[in-house]
């Protein structure tokens, strides 16, 4: 084992980034079926696995997660692109002020709590001055959630509620105030260091380009790839188009020094908003095929997050400092958002548990820093770069637990399901019916159609004098008795049934019958004991099946939309 381990890092030093790219996305499979048996968010395997395999092995080595910064851009876009898509125009109606009160507050008050902790921290091993201008840096940076790892969270737990409309509007939202406190501190980092290159209002209006020019970027391209969407039909046609607008805005937005997360994200509310006849059907299927495109990219995203951590320089001041760093985050988010809640009479849930939702740090915050390091000597920078690493890290680790916490507390988890969704956790003995009028082999056919006529069946299955399943009959089987045959008293079920071509058991999984009836064109599919005992037991009924999973899958939907109501009552 240990040889294949020196032979896989000796490829990676030699920039194999296939070999990188096809172990990251395994491992990282392998990493979120074990955490998932733990009932932990399946993102905390990926960042856990990508850490084995960068600083622990060595697989993954620094120079190549550099190398693929490109490619987490792009994965920073799509999500930015599918987020947007969940900003429905309903979300903002029906929050009204609620949003920009939240965010404000969650935002400013994580800015004050961590500059304010880190200044103090900094100021123990250096001088005031510099100590002020890194904490102010580290105020503006965590200000940022990072929208992939929480909406991973929701979609992977199905939420639905106030709390998941709202936290979904904050972290796309938050990146544009990020920018702005970033805009602000980082010139007064620089007046106070004195590696101020322009003014403040030359630094602010920047900020105000790069943030308003991603949204109408956004707008524009938003717009156009709506009039190409109305002329497709084919949904692999539409991946192209979505994921070419994607490209394009991406490249165009990192062209023009604009945000690229806001940019995107704009091209996929444009999408679900502008034009609502084709987000219904057009623009909505598009999303879904653009989801099930993603998986292997955000799965490489996040594996990739925790392969960037390095523990080789850590030292006493760096433990300090991340430790100011992910005590103020989480006391700031989670304390600025209660307070917003409550200036903004947002309900209960939103409240009390949106701030358990706001842990999560990714690449946005290292990005920032990054930026920001040509304003510090090179030993400070290298220590602010390490310390928010080594924080957005755990905040990373922890944040999509607290995700779950919060949204189960709410009571939103399990509420946007599909039918699909129901089906993959059922199964045939979940719904089949069991009061089923049974005919026995030997029964006359005036007695057969006398029960016919009494129930609302229609479906009979025939068992024999051991109760055992022989075969069935059906409405069409008896009405081709009477056009074929002369009604004669000797004729019996066992003359008129039909074969059975095939059946289940209980517990075979339902996505497997429904899959059996849907390739042999049945209607019902009877039900027996087990493989080896033939007893009828019940049958499964398609056309009911999909009437009872539809009516709990609104029934769901409804409940998440009566939170509020419920709430405000």
């Amino acid at each position: 084992m240990s040889e294949l381990l020196k032979t896989i890092s000796a490829q990676a030093k030699e920039s194999n980034y296939i070999l990188l790219i096809g172990i990251a996305i395994l491992a990282g499979i392998v990493g979120a079926r074990i955490v998932q048996k733990l009932r932990i968010p399946q993102i905390v395997g990926y960042v856990a696995i990508g850490m084995i395999l960068g600083p622990v092995l060595g697989i993954i080595p620094q120079a190549a997660v550099q190398s693929l910064e490109l490619f987490n851009m792009v994965a920073l876009g799509i999500i930015g692109f599918l987020v947007g898509g969940e900003l429905k125009r309903e979300i903002f109606i029906k929050f009204g002020r609620q949003v920009p009160i939240v965010l404000l507050f969650e935002g400013v008050t994580a800015f004050l709590l961590v500059g304010l902790f880190t200044f103090f921290a900094m100021w123990y091993f250096s001088d005031w001055q510099t100590a002020l201008a890194v904490g102010v840096v580290f105020g503006a940076i965590c200000s940022a959630t990072d929208p992939a790892s929480t909406i991973a969270v929701l979609w992977e737990y199905k939420a639905r509620g106030p709390l998941t409309s709202m936290l979904t509007a904050i972290v796309t939202l938050d990146d544009a105030l990020a920018l702005v406190l970033y805009a602000i501190s980082i010139s007064v980092a620089g007046v106070i260091t004195g590696h101020q290159e322009s003014g403040f209002l030359i630094a602010l209006s920047h900020t105000v380009y790069e943030v308003f020019g991603a949204l109408v970027l956004g707008l524009i391209s938003g717009i156009l790839l709506i009039w190409v969407l109305k002329r497709i039909s084919d949904p692999d046609k539409m991946l192209v188009f979505i994921l070419g607008a994607v490209l394009l805005i991406l490249g165009v937005a990192i062209s023009l020094r604009m945000d690229v997360i806001l940019a995107a994200m704009a091209l996929g509310a444009t999408l679900v908003n502008v034009a609502p006849s084709v987000s219904q059907t057009v623009a909505q299927a598009a999303l879904d095929v653009l989801h099930k495109f993603f998986a292997p990219i955000y799965i490489l995203f996040f594996v990739l997050v925790g392969a960037r951590v390095s523990f080789s320089h850590v030292n006493k001041m760096i433990l300090v400092l991340v430790a100011a760093y992910v005590t103020g985050s989480i006391s700031g988010k989670t304390l600025g958002s209660y307070l917003g809640g409550v200036c903004s009479n947002a309900v209960k849930t939103v409240r009390n548990y949106l701030g358990f939702c706001l842990y999560p740090q990714g690449g946005i915050a290292v990005a920032l820093l990054i930026i920001a390091s040509h304003r510090f000597e090179s030993n400070i920078s290298a220590v602010m770069l390490l310390v928010v690493i080594i924080g957005a890290f755990i905040l990373q680790m922890i944040g999509p637990i607290g995700v779950k916490i919060g949204a189960g507390k709410a009571g939103e988890l399990g509420l946007n399901v599909t039918e699909e969704d129901l089906i993959k956790t059922r199964k045939v003995g979940d719904v089949m019916a069991t009061a089923v009028p049974i005919i026995s082999v030997g029964t006359s056919l005036s007695e057969v159609i006398k029960l016919v006529g009494a129930t609302d069946s229609s479906y009979y299955p025939v068992v024999g004098d051991d109760k055992k399943l022989i075969g069935a009959i059906t409405l069409d089987g008896i009405r081709n008795t009477f056009a074929t045959q002369e009604l004669n008293n000797w004729l019996v079920a066992l003359d008129i049934m039909e074969p059975v071509t095939a059946r289940a058991t209980p517990d075979m999984a339902l996505s497997e019958a429904l899959e059996q009836t849907g390739r042999l064109h049945l209607g019902h599919l009877p039900i027996v004991a087990s493989s080896q005992n033939n007893v009828f037991v019940g049958v499964l009924d398609r056309s009911a099946v999909r009437r009872q999973l539809s009516a709990e899958v609104l029934s769901r939907q409804q409940k998440a939309d009566n939170i509020a109501v419920s709430q405000n009552a």
